[in-house]
């Protein structure tokens, strides 16, 4: 149970995005905590010197990918997942900015996401360059890799064939977003890559942590809540079905 401290900061969010517009979530790895399976950053531990090192794509899938598709479809987003896309769904949040490659916003409804790091969403064929966007081509049997329609190629996802840490295109969407958020609600995330988007914000906006550890946007959070999101949202849920 939350403590009368924690009721009242609940009652607070609810406030802030009641009187919002425009919500920007961030989000990085906490927010999945729900559901289930592995993170990219643990799976990436298990390639020896950096998955950009290995230049065979069907090696990097037996070794790394593989695992983390067979985690990201087999378990559902998480209950924070879709609270947020019911909040896009209402109006409230007009852009998701995550460093996740686990597609669960997509996967959970929510419609504009700017996921930048790029990952299972933005594809191409390794022989031909044909682009196959959506995180779609990836559920399938993990016996092997998508190919191409046209050419056979095998098909990668940006991290692999790009080598490169952001997904501009993505980073664009951020920066558009944050500059015109009055609310960001920043969830299970330390800032990797904030640098990217970060000061282009509105220094007015309502900033919201939630966050059961501690981060550097402690400090100028205007509200800091420290719990799991999942505990906060099912919370939250309750507060709009007891106001009506």
């Amino acid at each position: 149970m939350f403590s009368k401290n924690n009721n009242d900061k609940i009652q607070q969010l609810y406030h802030y995005i009641e009187s919002s517009h425009k919500i920007v979530a961030i989000t990085g790895a906490g927010i999945s905590v729900g559901a289930g399976g592995i993170t990219y950053r643990q799976l990436s531990r298990r390639v020896h010197g950096g998955f950009h090192q290995m230049n065979d794509p069907k090696k990097m899938y037996d070794s790394f990918f593989k695992d983390y598709l067979d985690a990201m479809f087999r378990y559902q987003p998480s209950f924070s997942h879709y609270a947020l896309a019911d909040l896009e769904k209402a109006g409230k949040i007009i852009g998701i900015i995550t460093t996740n490659e686990d597609c669960k916003h997509t996967i959970a409804g929510s419609k504009n996401v700017a996921e930048i790091q790029g990952g299972f969403q933005v594809n191409r064929c390794s022989k031909c360059g044909r682009h196959y966007d959506g995180y779609e081509i990836w559920n399938q049997p993990l016996d092997k890799m998508p190919q191409c329609e046209v050419c056979g190629g095998i098909i990668m996802p940006y991290e692999l064939y790009s080598g490169i840490g952001l997904y501009e295109e993505a980073v664009v969407k951020a920066q558009e977003w944050i500059s015109v958020a009055d609310m960001l609600l920043i969830i299970g995330t330390n800032g990797y890559y904030g640098n990217a988007y970060w000061n282009y914000r509105r220094r007015d906006a309502v900033i919201v942590q939630i966050n059961p550890g501690h981060t550097g946007f402690d400090s100028i959070a205007d509200l800091n809540i420290r719990e799991e999101s999942d505990t906060v949202f099912k919370q939250l849920k309750e507060r709009y079905e007891k106001n009506g």
